[in-house]
């Protein structure tokens, strides 16, 4: 019973929304190695490296509305103060601005970086370049929402990338979300903007590498020695 938790403990869950695509490789690999064998067990690497790619592990996320999580998995890419996009309707004003850059191996579920109500959602269409240059967070296709957090609004950007075609919202506008907790995925390479207010500092580094729910990316007002944290 040991060995049998042990192994259930190292598997990784996957979401759901990766079952159609986990599907579609195992059975493109079953076609073509009936084509010409070696093509079967190369399909049934790209399958397992997609099960890998949708995978949802559990966090164990920091309880402290003075803290800022990271809404993603990936390299903290940009650092620093921009005016926010229109359709955040946070001013014209400079706002301090996180972003996280995910590559195809990374986990892509994307998780609330501070507790709130979702205030408003907007959708805008755009290109597809490289997530990790500066202008895709103004030309790139992108889906947003504002939170209403406990010091104040933060806007949250799911940014699409070279490779992503598909941004995916799990909630909507008027629903509360607790920090840490799951609202969407990119599929595949992205990038998370995330716009915070006045009075937040940055406790990340530009290229330091980011864990959704876990790593502190930011803290609102006077620092505490220590915080409690719950399993989502």
């Amino acid at each position: 019973m040991n060995m049998l938790q042990s192994i259930r403990n190292a598997l990784v869950p996957v979401h759901r929304a990766g079952y159609p695509f986990i599907a579609g490789f195992f059975v493109a690999s079953l076609i073509l190695g009936f084509l010409w064998e070696p093509l079967f067990w190369i399909g049934l690497v790209l399958t397992i490296w997609c099960a890998y790619f949708f995978r949802d592990p559990e966090r164990i996320v920091p309880q402290a509305d003075h803290l800022v999580v990271s809404p993603a998995d990936g390299t903290v890419s940009l650092v620093g103060h921009v005016v926010p996009p229109t359709e955040l309707q946070l001013g014209d004003e400079p706002m301090l601005r996180i972003s996280i850059f995910m590559n195809v191996f990374n986990c892509h579920v994307n998780r609330a970086p501070v507790r709130g109500a979702i205030l408003r959602t907007a959708y805008r269409e755009g290109e597809f370049k490289n997530a990790e240059l500066d202008k895709a967070s103004e030309v790139n296709e992108r889906s947003s929402m504002i939170l209403a957090g406990p010091f104040g609004e933060v806007g949250v950007v799911q940014i699409a990338g070279a490779v992503a075609r598909r941004i995916i919202s799990f909630v909507k506008q008027g629903e509360t979300l607790e920090a840490g907790q799951r609202f969407g995925l990119i599929r595949f390479g992205s990038r998370l903007d995330v716009y915070l207010p006045d009075g937040v500092v940055p406790r990340v580094a530009e290229g330091q590498t980011a864990i959704a729910g876990e790593t502190v990316l930011a803290e609102h007002g006077q620092e505490l020695a220590s915080w409690p944290a719950r399993r989502d």
